[in-house]
């Protein structure tokens, strides 16, 4: 098994590096395609039938889910921020190669078909929706507002797909139909395992409420050498009182807020810019809380680009593998995920969670101990067994 983890591990380590650090491995780009041909080699070195989606998704199956029944499906993302780190995502997917492996070699029979998923464009690096992908797939995120989606090039979504040879996508309830139980290994994004002495693999029980805003800055383009203070519309200056502003009232309201990104018109270093675009992330607890945000934040009239409400993962299935792993701790996130969105959806879903001793994640620090990751493998293979006895 651990064998099986390191190959692929070191197979797929160097596929998309940013020379500055980190990854960057978009959606619907050639790195993108190595990931997908990557998946489906390996699906196919262990004789698992490979299908696409509707929306994009691929799945690999050990077992035929239209005629063994609903499945228990596992598996996570490729795709990375910008300058992301190796674990977010591919964990997930390595460890439920590594699992079925893991499986085999037991012996073990399941009683119903096991699939993994690697689902598209979790990130919204791109294209600016997060688990865009999952959304698609179960309808969620409409069609004809994903084909509009661009990226910082002007790129749509539509042409993205165009280039790599993929049809347009749309919501699949057929391949959604086939999913009886999904299972999401993932790296903890945060300190609570590592603050928990001897849990290399938690539960998660539910994930915040969060969304994605845009805010579009007007001002008035000029020269920086000869306009005087007293004459500009700099929308910079209302940037930096966006940013100022949603720490403040972050602080308030006892959420999390992020301008995380940020695009200049005409981005030139003695040029008075014409307009700023800034994307601000606020999610949190309470939903409430987070609302109350943005209506503080209201004088910069944010418009909102995707929302997801708070995700509380099926009690009984979390407690149940909480056992099943010797009483593995609970714990809550603020990260989102494709599981989120399947839960939203109803289908029984849970996740796990591999230590992350750094706790950060979304940069190149971003660390699973090799320990830690192989009894990521144990515990999900272990889960997978007891979903398919």
């Amino acid at each position: 098994m651990t064998a099986s983890f390191d190959a692929m591990w070191a197979d797929l380590e160097p596929v998309g590096r940013d020379p500055r650090g980190g990854y960057r491995r978009f959606a619907w780009t050639d790195v993108d395609a190595e990931l997908r041909e990557w998946f489906a080699a390996e699906a196919a070195r262990r004789g698992l039938g490979v299908a696409v989606d509707r929306a994009g998704n691929q799945w690999a199956w050990w077992g035929e889910p239209s005629a063994g029944g609903k499945g228990v499906v596992t598996g996570s993302h490729l795709d990375s921020v910008p300058g992301g780190g190796a674990f977010d995502g591919p964990l997930g997917v390595v460890s439920a190669f590594a699992a079925v492996d893991m499986l085999r070699d037991r012996g073990h029979a399941p009683s119903r078909p096991i699939g993994i998923v690697n689902f598209g464009d979790e990130e919204g690096a791109r294209f600016g929706v997060a688990c865009a992908g999952s959304r698609l797939l179960t309808g969620v995120l409409p069609v004809e507002r994903a084909l509009a989606l661009t990226d910082a090039d002007g790129v749509s979504l539509a042409q993205a797909l165009g280039r790599q040879g993929r049809p347009e996508p749309a919501a699949d309830p057929e391949a959604l139909g086939r999913v009886g139980v999904f299972v999401e290994l993932h790296v903890e994004q945060g300190r609570a395992l590592a603050d928990a002495a001897g849990a290399p693999v938690g539960v998660a029980t539910e994930i915040w409420p969060h969304g994605r805003w845009r805010v579009t800055l007007a001002g008035e383009a000029n020269h920086a050498g000869t306009t005087p203070l007293a004459d500009r519309r700099d929308p910079m200056l209302d940037l930096a009182a966006l940013v100022t502003d949603a720490r403040t009232t972050a602080e308030r309201h006892g959420v999390l807020a992020t301008v995380g990104k940020v695009e200049v018109d005409p981005n030139g270093v003695n040029a008075i810019p014409s307009q700023v675009r800034a994307w601000l992330d606020c999610r949190g607890a309470d939903p409430d809380a987070v609302a109350a945000v943005l209506a503080d934040l209201g004088r910069f009239a944010p418009q909102q680009e995707s929302w997801t409400p708070a995700t509380v993962f099926d009690p009984a299935l979390a407690a149940r593998l909480s056992r099943l792993l010797g009483d593995a701790p609970l714990l809550p996130t603020g990260a989102g995920h494709d599981a989120g969105i399947l839960s939203a959806a109803g289908i029984p879903t849970a996740m796990l969670f591999v230590r992350n001793p750094t706790g950060v994640s979304h940069s190149p620090a971003e660390f699973a101990e090799r320990a830690d990751c192989h009894a990521g493998v144990v515990a999900l293979a272990d889960v997978l067994a007891e979903l398919t006895r």
